[in-house]
């Protein structure tokens, strides 16, 4: 039996969460896993280093379907990656996460016949003014199989009417790749190249519109990262975007002449991890990086008014704040007033293996 699986990723933190499904399909006798990179985000740090660090090989296919609005990379992809499936059509499609290209060869697979398997399904923020609610909704609504993170995941996709048959909780994918890539992180010289002492900084990202795309929401954000930048040194790896507006709205001064602030650019995997793990707090309003910090038991200040990974908060180490309210939960977060959390079942580092258990046992009822 030679079962053929298109793994759908669009960008690094796509590539992050399908190389451990690679690995452990790979390392079966019945199945045979294919990389599909759609092309939808350009990161310069996608590059060799990354499929090197994870231990893939380059994408078997490439869309090269780049940068455009919401509707133009939905279509784009569709176009694209419908020829692939009716050139090479494959007996399964995993797409991940809630990117556009997840939506958009979910969908391809749908209208084709072919069944398609959403690895992290069932996150609802309850925002649909988010794109990436969107893609989640339509994504889950059309997937024959649902590989769910979290029980809140289940009970999200149970209250859409989703039947249980359709569902699996295999856990977090993402813990997978910390873990697999784990020794290099440790033995990551990143936190020592930037002068950084482990547990002594705080980590910041930030890359969302909401905060970044506009001078009256992202001051008050800069305002109070330079204020804590008095307590403890503050590392910002910012996204080309935020990067960009800070200059713009002429917000790139204010960390200049605060000394204690570092501003880098987007930082390779394993380098950026061990900054991670080495953090006192981190400041983000990144999904991924909620799960992680959890995991890490590392406090996590989210500005954002809402979140698709809620059992961070009931469970973990999240809080949500608000730009108004982020200098007082920094102090917070300094004096050890902060939430203890605990990690959520199947956080283990082998959802991988029990996705590739599901896969077959779903193949066999299909065959």
């Amino acid at each position: 039996m030679s079962v053929t699986i298109h793994l759908i990723a669009a960008a690094r933190p796509n590539f992050m969460k399908v190389a451990p499904l690679y690995h452990a399909l790979k390392a079966t006798d019945w199945a045979e896993p294919v990389l599909v990179h759609t092309g939808q985000h350009y990161d310069r740090n996608m590059s060799d280093a990354i499929f090197e660090d994870l231990r893939i090989p380059a994408p078997d296919f490439h869309l090269g379907v780049g940068s455009g609005s919401h509707a133009e990379q939905t279509g784009n992809v569709m176009i694209a990656y419908e020829k692939i499936c009716l050139e090479h059509r494959p007996d399964w499609i995993v797409v991940v996460g809630d990117v556009n290209s997840t939506a958009a060869c979910a969908m391809v697979g749908a209208k084709l016949w072919i069944p398609v398997i959403h690895l992290e399904a069932g996150l609802r923020s309850g925002d649909r003014s988010m794109p990436e609610e969107i893609n989640r909704l339509v994504t889950d609504a059309i997937a024959d199989v649902l590989w769910t993170p979290s029980k809140d995941a289940d009970e999200n996709l149970a209250a859409e009417g989703v039947s249980s048959d359709k569902i699996d909780l295999i856990g977090n994918i993402m813990i997978d790749s910390f873990v697999m890539l784990k020794d290099k992180i440790e033995a990551s010289n990143a936190r020592e190249e930037l002068g950084l002492t482990s547990g002594e900084y705080a980590l910041v990202t930030l890359h969302r519109p909401s905060n970044v795309d506009s001078h009256d929401s992202l001051q008050p954000i800069v305002d109070a990262l330079a204020k804590a930048s008095n307590s403890l040194p503050v590392v910002f790896v910012a996204h080309p975007r935020t990067i960009k507006n800070l200059a713009a709205f002429g917000l790139k001064d204010s960390f200049e002449q605060s000394p204690g602030v570092t501003l880098l650019e987007p930082l390779p995997y394993v380098q950026f991890m061990s900054i991670v793990t080495g953090a006192r707090m981190v400041i983000t309003d990144s999904g991924g990086l909620q799960e992680e910090t959890t995991y890490l038991d590392i406090p996590c200040l989210t500005l954002r008014e809402n979140t698709e990974r809620p059992v961070t908060v009931t469970q973990g180490t999240n809080k949500l704040v608000r730009a108004d309210t982020l200098a007082e939960n920094i102090a917070q977060a300094l004096a050890g007033d902060w939430p203890k959390g605990v990690c959520p079942p199947l956080w283990d580092g082998q959802t991988a293996q029990r996705a590739v258990k599901c896969l077959l046992t779903r193949e066999h009822d299909r065959s």
